[in-house]
Order: C-alpha cells, then structure tokens, then sequence
C-alpha cells in the first residue's frame, strides 16, 4: 500500500513522531493508521521507560473543588507546555470525579476520554520525550480553601496549599498565603510525632551539656530551644505574616476559625 505525505502528517500530528518514524510505522503496519499508532506508542513507551531514572524535579501544580496535585516532569520547558498544562487539568476532574485521595487512587482514575490516569501520563511523556509522573495528590472535598502560586509570571503555578477549615474563608485565605510561604509541617503540636519531638529534646539537652550550660538551667534551655523548633514547624506556633505580633494561632482564633488540616504541594522541594 502506498503511503502518501497526508498519512504521514496525519500520524505525525496525532503522536509527535518525527516524519520519519511516522512513516516507517505506517509501513510496517501496511497503512493501518491504528496499528501505527500502536506501534508508536509501544517504541515510544519503551524509550520512556529508558528515561525513568531521569529525575522528575519540575513540574506544576493544578486543582479546584477540593482536590489539589503535584505533576512532575524534568524541566520547565515541558512544565509550559500547552498539553502538559492540559493533562493536568484533566487529571484534576478524574481525582475529583473519583473521589481519590492518594496517589495509587488517581493514577486509576479514568480521564473523560475514557483513558487511566496512569496510562495518559506515560503517553504524553513518551510523545513529548520526558518522565513524567504525578508526584502528589490530595482530595479535601467541600470546606477546603485552595491556593496557587506562581514562582515566575511564565511559568504555571508551582507552589499549591489547599487548607480544609471551619470558619472565615478570608483568614482561611491569610492563612494559604502563610502556608505556601513558611512551608509549616503540622497543624499543632499534638500533630507532630512523638519520637520527633522527644529526639529534639534529646539534641538540645546534649547540646546545651556540650555548650557548658549549668545543670540547674538545663531543663529551661531545653523547653526553649523544643519550643523554638514548634516554631518553625507547627502552623499555629508561627508568626502570622499578615498579623503583626501575632501567631496564626491567635490570629485565627481571633476570627474564630479552624484549621483542619493542609497540604503544601512545592515543585523541587
């Protein structure tokens, strides 16, 4: 069977092969426009599979109604690309059509065209000719507040806070834009892992023994410096970045409002 210029524009346009590998494919599969494709994708699958070890350390992150994700790729080239952009969108509707909340769930999810997550996500990345992956998921529901932030006018969102709350929607709002830029771990103290805690407090006994402090001082030097690490990691202990001599805790407590939880999505973090 012949193979004419229109077949193979046609083939290239629908995978991004080159006009070559476009036509070669069309040959082998003696002018079945689907077996090309077939074709296509197996070879351009196994190339991606070669990429695999290639670190994903780019990316953008996406959401609305109460689902945010985290979708990776090795360079911002790709993280600008239109269908890049696009699949994530689309990812975004199946989590949230789904219901999924981790990863395994929404790499499962069926996409409107009818395709899995997972699937989708190894096509593009063998078109395009990078590892791609979805990094990251989360799925609040109703009574979340969602956040995205752009790190550089030309680039899509790369820093994404979603924050379930009860209360305020604008201190809850405050309270994303501290998030995303403070990078706090857990809501309150009693969130944060007992072992944690106990071997800080293990570091700073030691390390005020070392530092010569008087033994009658040792256990307030130590409840200081466990208190200063609450600070930098629990959301509440912070100070509140748009409260002046406040910490968010009391700045939301002012409004009466309650955080839940959160999750903080940060490209190459």
């Amino acid at each position: 069977m012949a193979i004419t210029a229109a077949d193979v524009k046609k083939l290239r346009d629908a995978t991004g092969a080159g006009m070559m590998d476009a036509k070669n494919a069309l040959v082998e599969a003696d002018g079945d426009f689907e077996k090309a494709v077939e074709g296509l994708r197996i070879s351009g699958l196994a190339k991606a599979a070669k990429r695999a070890d290639r670190e994903a350390t780019n990316g953008i992150v996406a959401g609305r109604d109460g689902v945010l994700i985290q979708f990776a790729a090795e360079t911002d080239f790709v993280a600008k690309n239109a269908e890049f952009v696009g699949l994530a969108d689309q990812i975004v509707d199946a989590v949230a059509a789904a219901g999924a909340s981790d990863i395994d769930a929404a790499n499962d999810a069926t996409l409107a065209s009818g395709e899995k997550v997972i699937d989708a996500v190894k096509h593009l990345g063998a078109k395009i000719g990078e590892n791609l992956s979805l990094a990251a998921v989360a799925n609040f529901g109703p009574n979340s507040h969602l956040y995205l932030h752009r790190r550089a006018a030309d680039l899509p969102p790369q820093v994404g806070v979603m924050v379930e709350f009860e209360g305020d929607e604008d201190l809850v709002h405050s309270t994303a834009l501290h998030i995303a830029a403070m990078s706090p771990r857990w809501v309150n103290r009693e969130d944060v892992p007992a072992d944690l805690v106990e071997n800080e407090r293990r570091i700073a006994e030691a390390t005020a023994r070392e530092e010569g402090k008087p033994e009658k001082a040792l256990a307030r030097i130590v409840e200081g410096r466990v208190g200063g690490f609450f600070k930098d990691v629990v959301l509440v202990d912070q100070a509140a970045v748009w409260e002046d001599k406040k910490t968010v805790g009391d700045a939301l407590n002012d409004g009466s409002t309650k955080v839940v939880r959160f999750v903080r999505f940060a490209i190459g973090e």
